[in-house]
């Protein structure tokens, strides 16, 4: 399985700009440490915003357990999203840093509950190697203008991608004011005719995330904790 692997990110580090590429076989590591996307343990995110009309507020909690999936050490990410206080989605994510500094989105386990509380939805759920699905990039070691990836790939469930517009970017949120942010612009092949914006801060990560077009949501970051 860790053949395959190693195969597979020549192949995707092919297909995508930014980092140059060498022969020598990739190593995972559940430390993720890349500057514009640091995931240490203990780590929280505070986010609030609007999704789907309504106030939402986002957890995200970078936390001590790892997961090897697809021959990688990942570290385990928990989102929570609510929605008028209401838990409306949990997540856990998987990422892992590459031996150049790249991060690696690995898969995810989404369940959208209803008002009980019970899992009435899982769709967008995905693990590299499984029926197909595939990892991507999630951050390049050092991000430039016009670099692009695929961030995940499930067919028909997720295939998110995006692509680097511009670095020294401003942007004012509750907890952070920077005229140094990396700015970057996502899409999915599956929601056609959406884009949306993410800010990145140096040492903390995404900042801000909004529409750029489609309907209207935004997400900012109104607190955060660091982890070790």
């Amino acid at each position: 399985m860790k053949r395959a692997l190693i195969a597979l990110t020549a192949v995707l580090l092919a297909g995508c700009g930014g980092s140059s590429t060498h022969s020598s076989p990739l190593r995972f590591s559940a430390r993720v440490t890349n500057p514009w996307y640091p995931l240490l343990p203990g780590s929280v995110y505070v986010y609030r915003g609007v999704k789907d009309g309504e106030p939402s507020r986002e957890v995200m909690t970078v936390t001590h357990r790892t997961r090897t999936i697809d021959g990688a050490g990942c570290v385990v990410v928990s989102d929570l999203l609510y929605l008028r206080s209401r838990l409306e989605e949990r997540t856990t994510d998987y990422y892992t840093q590459d031996s150049q500094g790249r991060v690696w989105y690995f898969g995810e386990n989404t369940a959208e509950l209803d008002k009980q509380g019970h899992v009435k939805n899982t769709s967008g759920s995905w693990l590299a190697g499984v029926h197909g699905a595939k990892p991507g990039i999630f951050m390049f070691t050092h991000p430039a203008p016009g670099h692009s990836a695929r961030q995940e790939y499930y067919k028909g469930e997720a295939e998110d991608h995006f692509q680097v517009l511009r670095l020294e970017a401003s942007v004012k949120v509750p907890f952070i004011v920077t005229k140094r942010a990396l700015l970057t612009k996502e899409w999915t092949p599956l929601e056609p005719g959406v884009i949306d914006h993410k800010y990145y801060a140096r040492g903390i990560g995404t900042v801000l995330e909004r529409t750029a077009k489609g309907p209207l949501e935004r997400n900012e970051l109104v607190s955060f904790r660091r982890g070790t």
